[in-house]
């Protein structure tokens, strides 16, 4: 076989259309061999060619006789000396971290370790098996695909509606979808699937990691999988599992054409990135890539280089401070966006990726990158705002350009619904965008992203329905898992048979759905709980491959309400200006008019004294959203006007006559939502009048001229149903 020198750059193994570059970043090797696999069946490497160049650090050949579809990896010689930090074996045959597609998976074996298993020395014992018959290989790959007219939707912010969604678990029950489309990219894809989200309203999805990832040896041997996929090992290539075809070429294939199709009708791609860590572990884990290319360059080693300083809580960290570990994350996220046409990320534990030394600083060289960057800086970018180390939890201190996970959002909003009497004063805030968290940074209302529920916990069924976790499904001994949910059961364990307590459950369900929907920022609906998808309880799926995670599509008629209901709320969601705002409120009145850009009442009709907002007891709280002083214009310089809207939230396990504030003399409101009520019948409400709030409910009403309005409400009824309010079950369509 003929090899040239090859360059240097770009790193990985690239076709260009003659013959196949490699190149290997490790700064500690003493030598470097490639080696080809003729098949994924083969127990041993058939070629073993020695990288004969060395630039910068990085070791390079050209294989003129190579094509796309050729399987390799490489051995990698140097010190063994886990003691200073150095764990090279040639021994193993170790993955390319570059490899945009793997050839073969990982199979599980005591020879994929850089020691001996079992030994007493531990890991600083030598293991010389060769692990050539069980390591995970790279798949030279052709990048052409026909794109077509695809574009990138581009969704503005502020617009943007997001699901989270596994790939497998969102499609691999769905009875009309082909069976060998369930669980795959193709399922996703699929005329089916994306009409849902389209029902939904949905203009991103955000899927759980897709970068190849492998299941953890004692999750296999225990007959569970590392399902949630927070175990990355190649941070270029599509996991196999989601293609219709376990192949490389087919994996690469199938995403693409998925992005193609959400694109086609308005649909983002956001993918959920674990940067922070890989799947290789503490120092016991397996050499399979990192470890064995240059273990000291990679991770983030200890005073005592022997072992790792861990911010993630999964045994390492990616070192952030070393200029080629930069370069992996950024060469890896430009790929993804300019071959695979993705339209943003989300980044895992994104203050792990910030912490320069060892505090958390938002101005760290992996920020710096990301906003010079001509590619990355026009993209989506959201952060989980917090790790596991020492001040990790930083929601509110990301920089410009980034969006983050709300979790104070989340918590608040949970314990207001479930009775916490200490709360209206922060949900006031978080309803209005969050600007104590983002407003001082020069970030906007979208930098929140709004969520009840995600992957991480309760569903939003398990949420009412659940006071405790359940997590005996993982043998864990129910350890796992957080115990502070702030979820309520409504009265009873589990599932019941009391029909009372199941339609609070559903009550509940649309409070904390209609909450987030009619907040500042962007919302972010979990997938599954439009179709009050259930785990049993269990807050930490992430080895749950089953049917406790993979959705069930056959509902039954009160989850089919609830379905409209969602569906109902996101079109609200989408067709008011008001809930899209890009600017946080003034709170003030402009120009002489006398409604505020937003005003805050309480039950009586008046607005909010500071009084009210520091009684520890107010359970009850209507905002005012007033449509015409918005402030802004559209993409075509237009002025951005939409109806004056009013929401009255009430908390409390009592009904309460709510008065309703007057608007302006040719406008009369009108209801548009009651979430105790199951009607979506539009009924006039007259101001200065009591409405019959009832209890845990959420009213919305909007502003309507005279012969715009519906049904009147007259003050009899109004005064009949304050003295006799609807018993709390949605028993009384068509009732008001």
């Amino acid at each position: 076989m003929r090899v040239w020198p090859g360059r240097p750059y770009p790193l990985g193994a690239t076709w260009d259309g003659a013959g196949v570059n490699f190149a290997l970043f490790t700064e500690h090797a003493t030598k470097v061999e490639l080696c080809l696999f003729d098949s994924a069946d083969t127990t041993q490497d058939s070629t073993r060619i020695i990288l004969p160049e060395h630039t910068d650090q990085v070791w390079h050949a050209y294989l003129p006789d190579t094509e796309p579809g050729q399987l390799y990896g490489y051995r990698v010689h140097g010190p063994y000396d886990p003691a200073k930090g150095h764990r090279f074996n040639p021994n193993k045959i170790i993955l390319d971290p570059y490899a945009k597609a793997i050839g073969r998976d990982v199979h599980w074996h005591d020879a994929l370790f850089g020691y001996k298993v079992g030994d007493p020395g531990a890991d600083l014992s030598f293991d010389e098996r060769d692990n050539a018959a069980y390591a995970p290989l790279g798949f030279v790959v052709d990048d052409a695909f026909t794109w077509g007219d695809d574009r990138a939707p581009r969704t503005a912010w502020h617009k943007t509606v997001i699901y989270e969604v596994h790939v497998k678990g969102f499609t691999k029950r769905h009875p009309k979808i082909p069976e060998k489309q369930q669980g795959t990219y193709a399922g996703l894809a699929s005329e089916n699937g994306i009409q849902h989200l389209l029902d939904l309203g949905i203009t991103a999805v955000e899927l759980m990691p897709v970068h190849y990832h492998i299941n953890d040896r004692h999750l296999v041997d225990k007959g569970m999988t590392n399902y949630w996929g927070y175990n990355t090992l190649g941070f270029f290539a599509p996991h196999l599992e989601y293609a219709t075809e376990h192949s490389a070429r087919k994996s690469v294939q199938e995403f693409k054409m998925m992005v193609r199709a959400l694109h086609a009708t308005g649909i983002e791609v956001i993918l959920d990135v674990v940067y922070n860590h890989t799947a290789e572990g503490s120092p016991l884990g397996p050499t399979l890539s990192f470890r064995g290319i240059d273990n000291a360059s990679y991770y983030r080693l200890a005073e005592d280089p022997r072992y790792y300083t861990d911010f993630t809580g999964c045994g390492n960290t990616l070192n952030m401070q070393h200029p080629r570990v930069l370069q992996l994350i950024m060469d890896s996220l430009r790929y993804w966006v300019t071959e695979m046409h993705v339209d943003g990320f989300r980044f895992d534990l994104a203050s792990t990726l910030a912490r320069e030394l060892f505090e958390v600083n938002r101005l760290g060289a992996f920020f710096d990158i990301i906003h010079q960057d001509p590619i990355l800086s026009q993209v989506k970018l959201i952060a989980e705002p917090w790790d596991v180390g020492p001040g990790g939890y930083q929601v509110g201190n990301f920089p410009v350009l980034w969006t983050e996970w709300n979790g104070k959002y989340r918590d608040v909003v949970r314990r207001f619904w479930k009775g916490d009497g200490d709360t209206v004063n922060e949900v006031a805030t978080r309803l209005a965008g969050s600007s104590d968290l983002y407003q001082k940074s020069g970030r906007a209302p979208y930098a929140s992203i709004n969520f009840i529920t995600c992957h991480d916990g309760f569903t939003l069924q398990d949420l009412v329905s659940y006071n405790d976790k359940h997590n005996e499904a993982n043998g864990e001994n129910n350890k796992d898992g957080t115990d502070d949910n702030n979820s309520w059961n409504c009265g009873a364990e589990g599932p019941t048979e009391d029909p009372a307590i199941n339609a609070l459950r559903e009550r509940q369900k649309r409070n904390l759905i209609a909450t987030m929907f009619f907040s500042q920022g962007v919302p972010m609906l979990l997938s599954g709980d439009e179709l009050s998808h259930s785990q049993q309880g269990t807050n930490n799926a992430y080895c749950q491959d089953n049917e406790i995670t993979w959705l069930n599509w056959e509902l039954n008629d009160e989850q089919k309400k609830f379905l409209e209901f969602i569906k109902q709320v996101t079109r609200i969601h989408q067709t008011q200006p008001v809930f899209q705002r890009r600017r946080f409120f003034l709170g003030r009145a402009i120009r002489g008019s006398d409604i505020k850009d937003i005003s805050w009442f309480g039950p009586d009709g008046t607005e909010m004294s500071d009084e009210a907002w520091g009684a520890g007891f107010v359970k009850c709280v209507g905002v005012r959203l007033a449509g015409d002083l918005i402030g802004d214009v559209d993409e075509r310089g237009e002025k951005v006007c939409g109806e004056t809207l009013l929401l009255l939230f009430n908390a409390h396990h009592e009904s309460l006559p709510f008065i309703v504030p007057e608007t302006k003399l040719e406008h009369h409101w009108e209801r548009l939502l009651d979430t105790a009520i199951d009607s979506a019948e539009l009924v006039a409400v007259q101001s200065a009048e009591p409405y019959p709030l009832q209890a845990r409910s959420v009213v919305l009403l909007r502003t309507r001229l005279p012969e715009e309005l519906g049904q009147t409400l007259s003050a009899s009824q109004i005064e009949a149903l304050r003295r006799d309010p609807p018993p709390p079950v949605p028993s009384i369509i068509g009732k008001v």
